[in-house]
């Protein structure tokens, strides 16, 4: 298998993953960091555009992972290829929106400007 595959399905995992936060945020009806906020990544954006930013990546993970090459489920160096891909972007992104929901320091309120527009939960104090 050329090894353009394996690139392929590296950024497939990372894609899938980047879809999870922002595709169950807007279907929770929750404002998220995307892209397309201002400033980019740090801004939030409304769950409508989270949705829609979630469905893209959905979309260009499985373009990755079955459109390219011939991924086989039961291959474990695919799979692994896969996973860590997934697995870096995860790491990636809990630094990333850990610093604005304070998950880079648990025990520690995050600052009133990171916290967003639904921090704290209605009814949590």
């Amino acid at each position: 298998m050329p090894w353009y595959y394996y690139v392929a399905y590296f950024f497939a995992g990372a894609f899938l993953a980047n879809a999870v936060p922002h595709f169950v945020s807007g279907m929770m009806g929750r404002p998220f960091q995307s892209p397309f906020a201002k400033p980019p990544g740090e801004g939030l954006s409304s769950s409508t555009v989270n949705v829609l930013w979630g469905a893209f990546n959905i979309a260009a993970g499985y373009v990755l992972l079955l459109q390219v090459g011939k991924f086989d489920f039961r291959s474990p160096l695919q799979a692994a290829v896969t996973g860590v891909g997934g697995l870096a972007m995860a790491v990636m992104l809990a630094r990333a929106f850990g610093r604005f929901h304070g998950g880079n320091s648990p025990g520690k309120q995050p600052s009133p400007a990171a916290r967003g527009a639904y921090w704290p939960p209605e009814g949590v104090e």
